[in-house]
């Protein structure tokens, strides 16, 4: 496929996708004018796919590690019904300012609990199950964020997790002493291994799987 294919491709499928809402352009575009790594940011289909993910799951207690800028966790809340609730986990306090006055003042902003600090440490705090966890946090840390989440999430529960081809590194061999992509990979293997779940890969963005808990 030439490169001007898929970029006619990915417009065609973004215009024939539900459309972004106005107010989570305006975040994604804030996100990358005062944040670093602005390309974090989850954006318009996978924002939109998270969204269908929560709905269609019947989810009411989500987790999210890893807040960044907050626009994932809009697009969860965004799924859940009214009462539903958002416990999303950031551990760089310096975005706390960010997430709190340019994220969670928007709509769908009222179900989100934000938590500042280190997620492993903050995963044990949780004593209810959640029906949904999404994991875009330390690539290097996966496969514990991975256990921890499984002991929290209610069996028939889904895992979501971010980021799972990590730029095509995972079959790259020049990236074998790299500790992000070996996290990764380690992930991938155990997830691949686990008989307590069913789980696939989407090439989405930076590849997104989703794991159903049996």
């Amino acid at each position: 496929m030439t490169d001007s294919l898929a970029t006619l491709l990915a417009d065609y499928v973004a215009l024939h996708s539900e459309q972004e809402p106005a107010h989570l352009q305006r975040l994604y575009r804030r996100a990358n004018l005062k944040l670093a790594y602005g390309r974090m940011v989850s954006g318009h289909l996978q924002g939109r796919l998270l969204k269908m993910l929560v709905a269609i799951s019947g989810a009411r207690r989500v987790l999210e590690l890893g807040t960044f800028a907050g626009y994932s966790a809009l697009c969860l809340a965004e799924g859940l019904p009214e009462e539903g609730e958002v416990h999303t986990i950031e551990i760089f306090d310096e975005l706390e300012d960010f997430i709190r006055s340019e994220a969670l003042t928007l709509p769908n902003g009222e179900k989100v609990t934000l938590h500042i600090g280190d997620a492993l440490d903050i995963m044990d705090s949780f004593t209810l199950p959640f029906d949904f966890i999404f994991i875009d946090a330390d690539k290097r840390l996966y496969s514990l964020y991975y256990e921890k989440a499984m002991s929290l999430l209610r069996p028939g529960g889904l895992i979501v997790a971010d980021n799972t081809l990590w730029d095509g590194h995972v079959v790259e061999e020049k990236y074998n002493a790299d500790p992000q992509t070996k996290g990764v990979r380690d992930f991938n293997t155990l997830v691949a291994s686990d008989p307590r779940v069913s789980a696939v890969i989407l090439p989405l963005r930076d590849g997104l799987t989703l794991i159903r808990k049996h």
